[in-house]
């Protein structure tokens, strides 16, 4: 089973599109060696760290400003 869910992923953020760029972006930072932001994750993967934290509150999408046409 996938932990975290992705029903609670995706109260945390506005659409799947939003958590997969975020989940993505985190991923690659990650597999850059930045630090985690979780002290024991369940997964020992980048995406399912990345996941992880997001479902904590470590990780949020910015909004986008809108332009004006």
């Amino acid at each position: 089973m996938l932990y975290p869910p992705v029903d609670e992923l995706q109260k945390k953020v506005d659409s799947k599109f939003t958590l997969v760029i975020l989940a993505l972006r985190r991923a690659n930072q990650l597999n850059n060696k930045a630090p985690r932001l979780i002290e024991r994750p369940r997964g020992s993967k980048p995406v399912t760290i990345a996941l992880e934290e997001i479902n904590h509150g470590k990780i949020k999408a910015k909004p986008l400003k809108k332009v004006s046409s």
